[in-house]
């Protein structure tokens, strides 16, 4: 779904939900931020091109944070298009470069997989070990694409968790600090998200900024501006 004249929304099946990377569009190719589960690479791949785009366009890829349903098919994009450029928060690049473990993906989760997905999960984690440089993005960090984007470091939901804020365009990429259940815009979900008390302090840099469109990864677009769900959820912050 394309949502502006150069940012198009992706749908990608995740079990009985949806997750929404998006593609930025330039003159000299395409932006991806986030990448799906790792075994969602052909649906990537099938997004991409439904969305009338080619995959061999891709020029870089923004990383919001380190769980798994937004860089799982990091590894095999790397390899596929060598010459891609990967962009991450420093507070989440350990993580994605494979140097340390995921922050909540514990042992003890992991052996309550089943054999056949815990086999792919290691072979996703080795994976990550042979991945090219990431490239550091900071908070306040302009950069050009999609018409101009700044980054936002939104910590809490992981360390490195970011949003993108496109000024011109009045629109918020929103990764995990915000979803949309049932049409209504909502907060991050607590049973995903280690540091709630620094989440919500995060959203309070999102407050005041000139929105008209919201994209969350988990539920899609949502029309408006989030100030007024920020207040309710920050209220006891001020």
């Amino acid at each position: 779904m394309q949502i502006r004249p150069n940012v198009i929304v992706l749908t990608i099946p995740l079990g009985e939900s949806q997750v929404h990377p998006v593609l930025l569009k330039d003159e000299d190719g395409l932006t991806l931020i986030d990448t799906g589960m790792f075994d969602q690479y052909e649906a990537l791949i099938q997004a991409i091109e439904e969305a009338g785009e080619a995959p061999s366009s891709l020029k870089r890829i923004i990383l919001t944070h380190q769980d798994t349903d937004h860089i799982g098919n990091l590894p095999a994009l790397a390899r596929e298009f060598p010459v891609v450029r990967l962009f991450a928060h420093p507070g989440d690049l350990p993580v994605i470069s494979g140097s340390q473990p995921m922050l909540k993906m514990t042992p003890e989760r992991m052996a309550q997989l089943p054999p056949e997905r815990r086999e792919a999960f290691g072979r996703f984690l080795e994976q990550l070990k042979q991945l090219p440089e990431i490239e550091e993005l900071h908070d306040a960090e302009h950069l050009p694409w999609g018409g101009g984007l700044e980054i936002i470091h939104t910590p809490g939901h992981t360390p490195g968790h970011i949003c993108l804020y496109l000024r011109e365009q009045e629109l918020l990429l929103a990764a995990d600090e915000l979803r949309v259940l049932d049409g209504e815009l909502a907060g991050p979900w607590d049973a995903a998200t280690p540091d709630m008390p620094l989440a919500l302090r995060s959203l309070l840099k999102l407050k005041d900024l000139p929105v008209r469109t919201i994209l969350c990864y988990h539920g899609g677009v949502y029309e408006g501006s989030p100030d007024e769900l920020i207040g309710t959820l920050t209220e006891s912050l001020l």
